[in-house]
């Protein structure tokens, strides 16, 4: 194993850790850092796709078996989500051509959904009192609307997360928690993992058909992230939840301005 190849591994280890402490998704994360490496924005989005489908399956197994998945949101995220992935991969393969012009859309798009996603990691728990606030009041939707939203909701957390990998960790979790504030936080989380994994795994496998994977890559990244995600869970909670979270979102908001501007 060379150097460059052990510095996957140690990046996957960060990631892994890092995620196990915050519950943030990898791939506001990973991406770019691959991009750091100097992978090209279209393998890194591919790559970091069919890794975040892989490492989430083992969190939807214990979810499942907790009982923590509303099934029921979940289809109607997906309803949304993986047409609009479908969609996206269809606008991606028709500039498949123009390889600059891929990787320029890819870069700025995911320069947005960072600054997006630093914005939900900071003001997360400004949100979700707000949510509690109006759950009972004319801001809170039932029936067919809410349906509809959820659907609306995974539409655009699809596009995103097939153009970016970006968006169905923080940005899905808090547009569950508002759509949703009577339903208990466990059963919130374990959904949108439910839902990421076939939205990753297909998005994943649209940009593997386009070549926009490289395999090797996301062996070294999984040998570091799986014992990462492992300490890093049994380490949560160590460091105050008002420190970490102001810290993350410092560091996405900096890497969306940077890829951005």
């Amino acid at each position: 194993m060379d150097v460059g190849n052990i510095g996957f591994v140690v990046a996957g280890l960060v990631v892994g850790f890092i995620v196990g402490m915050t519950g943030v998704g990898g791939g506001s994360l990973m991406t770019p850092i691959l991009l750091w490496f100097g992978i090209n924005p279209a393998a890194a989005v591919g790559t970091d796709l069919l890794y975040a489908a892989i490492t989430k399956s083992g969190g939807v197994l214990v979810h499942r078996k907790n009982d923590n998945i509303d099934w029921r949101i979940t289809g109607w995220l997906a309803l949304g989500s993986v047409p609009a992935a479908g969609l996206t991969l269809l606008f991606l393969h028709n500039l498949h051509a123009d390889t600059a012009a891929m990787n320029s859309i890819i870069k700025n798009a995911l320069g947005v959904v960072l600054l997006l996603t630093a914005l939900a990691v900071l003001f997360k728990k400004q949100v979700l009192a707000f949510a509690q606030r109006h759950a009972g009041d004319s801001f809170h939707f039932s029936g067919p609307k809410l349906n509809g939203l959820t659907v609306a909701t995974g539409a655009i957390l699809g596009a995103m997360v097939a153009l970016t990998s970006i968006g169905a960790g923080a940005l899905g979790t808090v547009a569950l928690f508002v759509l949703y504030p009577f339903l208990a936080t466990r059963r919130l989380v374990g959904t949108e993992i439910a839902h990421a994994v076939p939205l990753t795994l297909v998005a994943g496998l649209g940009h593997a058909s386009m070549g926009n994977m490289d395999w090797g890559l996301l062996g070294y990244l999984l040998l570091g992230s799986l014992p990462g995600i492992y300490v890093g869970s049994h380490l949560a909670g160590r460091i105050p939840d008002g420190v970490l979270r102001p810290c993350l979102a410092l560091m996405l908001a900096m890497i969306g301005y940077k890829l951005v501007f």
